[in-house]
């Protein structure tokens, strides 16, 4: 949320965060689901905004926000989260209903007569070809490792699957089926051991969302035309045709929207930008639940000590990553470049959700927050580590904002203000960098995260399980039986003491380094209506007119 300082003359505050309960019930489709509308006549065309790049249409081969926001329009899915949704609690969404028939089954009806726009139906066969490509094709860049609990998918009849699960009575797999892993593809257009082109997909016309796309150009503008067929949670769109336009540079975004030559902005405005369209009577400023996170990963394999390295050493690596923790003033990053709208982040979890904590402000630094060189010095003198630290830090200038060259001059000023650590700072553009952040290419680099879901789980599996989406070789036995543990723990206040004990674990060994965490923002015109921030934590254009 924005800082209690900054109080723009006109805001929509959608929702507010609240900790997320714990699902294992069944769960049914009735007649009246549907999503909200947003109260035009869907006669008129809508154009939003974003500077969110795109990696792939196929859900098999990408794992990032700019993607998974083209895939919540066109794909469906079993399980989603109605809109205005307070808990994220996943309901049925192209299912009839899901529901635990034992400990290690996760059984879904689907609804009847579903079909893709091309006019196939869509039936079991096509949800088991689904999760079995992700499993097979296993990108380094996609979201399968959200399916690690996923043992067998088996189509009983057309109608009705199976998911068979190694570990029992996961709390969590509901969820996932919401996830970048959920989306549902035609079996017939879809290869089943290989990503299928961005060309193929639109020419093959396998859509089953609250839209199909009938134009494609990748980053640079993407029309969808609403699907008569769709049956989801969301209900018939608002609008019948959507238009997503691509930029370049926040600025000229900006203005864009000021000026009402584009109806709504998703991400990313810097929060200058976002501070002063809030003074302005023509706009709207959205704020939703802040789910997204900042950090910084460390390769294990790369970084100064790394496994890779000529001079190897675990115990000097794990220094160098102590000693960064000692250095950041997390607080001064938020002022200074965020001015309040992102927030210190001193757990892996945000503040929010069950097992957040404060280990970051704990265990280093001056205890409060704050830096501490004089105990960063000592812990890298104490481990042998030759100081200055020469270190690599890379980050990416079109994804996670403008202000992401602000964010990290001050993480490099901060590591160097007392000549312990001398950074080398780069920075590549997003399609180019998520290839080699997963190809041993940067030993720290900058990363943020937009949750799949709200649980906290998905704040602790996809980053520090063994076979994570980091793939920064970070590997820890009691970690994995942690994660695995806390999964099938079906009492709340169990779960959230795992949550804890695993933070505190990893915040030892420092995977990962969190920064900051943030709202989820849009902007809109004056006369748009039904944009809604939830704690889904997507962005949904069904419910959205003018």
């Amino acid at each position: 949320m924005f800082d209690a300082a900054f109080t723009p003359r006109r805001r929509a505050v959608l929702l507010s965060m609240a900790g997320v309960p714990v699902l294992l019930s069944a769960c049914a489709k009735t007649a009246d689901d549907g999503g909200g509308s947003g109260g035009g006549d869907g006669s008129g065309a809508l154009t939003v905004g974003t500077t969110d790049k795109v990696t792939a249409l196929d859900p098999a081969a990408a794992y990032d926000n700019g993607s998974s926001t083209v895939w919540t329009q066109c794909y469906g899915y079993l399980m989603g989260t109605s809109i205005g949704s307070e808990d994220g609690k996943p309901e049925p969404d192209l299912a009839e209903s899901g529901e635990f028939t034992s400990e290690n089954v996760y059984t879904v009806t689907l609804q009847e007569g579903l079909t893709f726009a091309n006019g196939n139906e869509l039936t079991s066969e096509d949800v088991k070809h689904t999760f079995d490509r992700q499993l097979k094709i296993a990108d380094p860049n996609g979201p399968s490792s959200l399916l690690g609990n996923l043992e067998e998918v088996v189509a009983v009849d057309d109608l009705t699957v199976e998911f068979h699960l190694t570990e029992p009575n996961d709390q969590t797999f509901p969820y996932v089926l919401c996830s970048p892993a959920g989306p549902i593809v035609d079996a017939d257009v879809f290869p089943a051991d290989e990503v299928l082109s961005d060309n193929d997909i639109v020419d093959g016309g396998a859509f089953c969302g609250p839209y199909q796309i009938t134009s494609w150009k990748i980053n640079d503008l993407v029309s969808y035309q609403a699907f008569d067929g769709y049956k989801g949670i969301f209900g018939a769109p608002a609008t019948q045709k959507v238009s997503m336009s691509y930029y370049a540079d926040q600025s000229n975004m900006r203005l864009d929207i000021q000026e009402g030559n584009i109806d709504c902005v998703w991400r990313s405005l810097s929060a200058t930008a976002i501070e002063d369209l809030s003074t302005k009577d023509a706009v709207t400023v959205h704020e939703g639940p802040g789910g997204e996170i900042r950090y910084i990963v460390f390769n294990f394999a790369t970084m100064p000590y790394g496994t890779k390295t000529d001079n190897a050493d675990p115990a000097k690596s794990q220094a160098v990553r102590q000693a960064a923790a000692d250095l950041l003033d997390r607080a001064a990053i938020s002022e200074s470049v965020y001015k309040g709208t992102y927030t210190p982040l001193y757990s892996y979890i945000p503040e929010g959700l069950p097992g957040s904590g404060t280990q970051f402000k704990d265990m280093y630094g001056d205890g409060e927050g704050g830096p501490d060189a004089a105990r960063a010095k000592k812990r890298l003198e104490d481990a042998g580590v030759e100081i200055p630290v020469q270190l690599s830090l890379q980050y990416n200038p079109d994804h996670y904002g403008a202000s992401s060259g602000d964010e990290y001059a001050a993480v490099k000023a901060q590591l160097e203000a007392d000549e312990l650590f001398v950074v080398d700072l780069k920075s590549t553009e997003w399609v180019q960098y998520n290839k080699d952040r997963t190809s041993d290419v940067y030993p720290a680099y900058q990363l943020g995260w937009f949750p799949d879901y709200s649980d906290a789980d998905n704040y602790l599996s996809p980053f520090f399980a063994t076979d994570n989406f980091l793939v920064n070789h970070y590997s820890n036995e009691k970690v994995d039986q942690l994660i695995a543990q806390q999964r099938g723990t079906q009492d709340e206040a169990e779960r959230e003491a795992l949550f804890v004990q695993i933070q505190d674990i990893v915040a030892e060994e420092i995977s990962t380094l969190p920064l900051l965490q943030g709202a989820q923002i849009a902007v809109s015109t004056a006369e748009v209506e039904g944009v809604t921030l939830d704690s889904s934590f997507k962005f949904r254009v069904a419910p959205i007119s003018k």
